[in-house]
């Protein structure tokens, strides 16, 4: 039957796999390919923790494909670069974010969208060829898909910007609603939502937080520097601020009505789902007709786009909130996760605490 993980490719490589939708994680011996001429390979220093990666161990998105290694938020040093790799070198600090590779020639991948390529390879489990990601020693990649890593970012807390930073960033560009004086509410407090409002300040944008969590209130605008916070139930507070919104980022993944965010924009406004809910939500669409409103989505962000945002947190000093731990904490860590029991995001300490025996 086929190659195993372990005999697949001449490189030999250690991680952290899923064996089956319990989502348990432990060791594997794989294998990774060698470095091609437009290869860079990197000794893995840090990997964020996404809640992805949680949805996809546990099967809960129904594509799962096991043993899998986890981690598109990983960041490290370059030991090694084929023959034509111009972009870096040994000794470079760089990550990688949710992609390793597209077919390159699309219309998507010409205008620097390779998010949304039909042939998009995603970092592990991916449709396209057998991927593993960050919960491991070390990864292969071809030169484009690498993230050149500002010299003034710190690695650990800037791992999750790969992919909780272009998640929140790219709608942000697009949608225009980076514009100073603006008034952009961001629903959710949590791994995505706690760096878009750092980076819609950063743009000079007013920020409302929207949460169910009256606890987060403080965090919200004392540390991240929110503008104001609302709670999502106390009706009071959702009617003094209708129609006064010229966007909104939704980050929540849970089960919510779309129907009172709709109500806070002003005519014109756009509120953008990056939260993927894995029931559908209702669509109200009086409130669009009579606002001229518009809902969209966003997937996270090309890699021009991507590097584009890495450099603009650098020089914003933009970082996540993390807790850092060890990689055999990965499996306590996977169950605060599905408990929202994180502030904000952990990354694991892969160079210090992924030893083979």
């Amino acid at each position: 039957m086929g190659s195993s993980p372990e005999t697949e490719h001449p490189v030999k490589a250690l991680g952290y796999a899923a064996r089956d939708s319990s989502g348990l994680l432990s060791p594997l011996n794989f294998s990774r390919r060698e470095t091609g001429d437009e290869d860079v390979r990197f000794k893995v220093l840090y990997c964020g923790v996404c809640h992805t990666d949680l949805h996809f161990i546990k099967n809960e998105w129904f594509n799962a494909k096991y043993p899998m290694i986890p981690g598109h938020e990983t960041v490290g040093v370059v030991t090694e670069v084929g023959s034509k790799v111009k972009k870096v070198k040994v000794g470079d600090r760089v990550g990688v974010g949710c992609m390793v590779g597209s077919c390159r020639s699309c219309d998507q991948c010409d205008a620097d969208q390779e998010q949304y390529c039909s042939k998009v390879v995603a970092t592990y489990n991916s449709d396209v060829v057998v991927t593993y990601g960050g919960y491991s020693d070390h990864m292969v990649c071809n030169e484009h898909f690498i993230i050149s890593w500002p010299e003034d970012l710190p690695l650990d807390g800037g791992a999750p910007l790969l992919c909780a930073g272009i998640t929140v960033y790219s709608p942000m560009r697009y949608y225009g609603l980076d514009k100073p004086g603006m008034h952009v509410g961001v629903v959710g407090l949590g791994g995505l939502g706690h760096v878009g409002v750092m980076f819609l300040k950063a743009f000079g944008v007013k920020v409302t937080v929207i949460s169910t969590n009256p606890n987060k209130k403080e965090e919200a605008v004392s540390k991240l520097g929110a503008d104001s916070f609302l709670v999502s139930h106390e009706q009071p507070q959702i009617e003094a601020v209708v129609g006064t919104m010229d966007g909104i980022i939704d980050t929540v993944s849970a089960d919510h009505s779309l129907t009172p965010l709709i109500r806070l924009l002003k005519p014109n406004g756009k509120l953008i789902l990056v939260g993927a809910p894995t029931t559908p939500h209702e669509l109200p669409v009086s409130p669009l007709l009579y606002g001229r409103k518009l809902v969209g989505g966003s997937l996270i962000g090309g890699i021009k786009e991507t590097q584009e945002m890495i450099d603009f947190a650098a020089k914003h000093k933009i970082i996540a909130a993390i807790e850092l731990i060890p990689i055999d904490y990965i499996n306590i860590a996977m169950e605060r996760l599905q408990k929202s029991n994180v502030r904000y995001r952990f990354v694991i300490d892969i160079a210090n605490t992924l030893k083979s025996d």
